[in-house]
């Protein structure tokens, strides 16, 4: 560790996926391998959306922006944990670190929010069909989709700014790959606790609350499928929400472990391979999860790889 006897510090040292020469540039190319994947895929079914008029539904739409937030939520930390595994300097800026925490958490709370809307939208499909075009309105949607935006960035924002008013004079080693409150925590040397109970409200009003949404919204769905009769009619009407179960339940446990827990139950080690699985393996996941599962994304890739070739 790389302590420090000032009271603050202007410089953060991150850490590298590993110290030793073979393993840093296996671990730089599949990193980069991952980041392109994900990359790919996303912009893949952004452009799917956007150019085939029969996926310009409501799903697709939030869909469409779930892929838009997984890209720029593994681009704020990859393009940095790129780096720091092959350089010798893996230190960040007071400021970069600042701003890399805060689009981190800005993004992760909308995906967390947006897929609890995605539940919403499955549960209107689902239960109420006769009236989904008229409560899932482009208009509706619009405000669903920036309430999103607005809430997380919001919220984000409030956790920088306190965050980076703490004092960091214990050290200016950061134990993890980026900057992430948990690890920031610990190098302060004045008490958290405020910081602390404010992530615990946090988490409690959008990701318990978006968690709980999500949930409602299925035993609503699994009520209205048990109600169908036939096999074939609940096999059909299920399938429309697997990736969607998938992915909630992917992203819901990392993000609810790391952040609604007291700092006594930190454990660096582990916390870093579930910040790395929620920040660049999930985003990777998450595009492919839904084609694979999705009929529609299928057929119009397939029609669009007919036409180009």
């Amino acid at each position: 560790m790389e302590y420090s006897n000032q009271t603050s510090v202007n410089r953060f040292i991150l850490l590298s996926l590993s110290n030793v020469r073979r393993f840093q540039l296996f671990f730089f190319g599949l990193l980069l391998l991952l980041y392109i994947i994900t990359l790919t895929v996303n912009v893949m079914l952004i452009a799917l959306v956007k150019i085939d008029i029969r996926l310009q539904t409501p799903m697709f739409f939030f869909l469409s922006n779930l892929s838009f937030i997984d890209i720029f939520f593994s681009s704020t930390t990859v393009p940095k944990i790129l780096e720091n595994t092959l350089s010798h300097d893996r230190s960040i800026s007071f400021l970069g670190c600042a701003i890399q925490m805060f689009f981190h958490l800005a993004f992760g709370s909308t995906e967390c929010i947006i897929l609890a809307v995605m539940a919403y939208d499955r549960y209107a499909a689902i239960c109420r069909p006769l009236n989904y075009n008229t409560i899932m309105d482009q208009k509706f949607c619009n405000y669903l989709s920036a309430g999103s935006w607005i809430l997380s960035f919001l919220n984000s924002a409030l956790h920088a700014f306190f965050t980076f008013q703490l004092p960091f004079c214990k050290s200016n080693f950061v134990n993890h790959f980026f900057c992430e409150m948990p690890p920031l925590f610990l190098l302060s040397c004045s008490d958290t606790w405020f910081n602390e109970i404010l992530i615990f409200v946090s988490s409690g009003i959008i990701a318990l609350c978006a968690f709980l949404l999500t949930l409602l919204s299925y035993v609503n769905i699994i009520a209205t499928i048990l109600k169908i009769h036939t096999n074939e009619g609940k096999y059909k009407a299920f399938s429309t929400c697997t990736s969607h179960l998938t992915v909630v339940s992917l992203y819901y446990g990392t993000i609810i472990f790391m952040y609604m827990r007291p700092p006594s139950r930190y454990f660096l080690d582990r916390d870093r391979a579930v910040s790395f699985l929620y920040t660049v393996v999930t985003p990777m996941l998450n595009p492919i999860i839904y084609s694979i599962r999705n009929k529609d994304i299928k057929g119009s890739l397939k029609g669009k790889l007919k036409l180009k070739i």
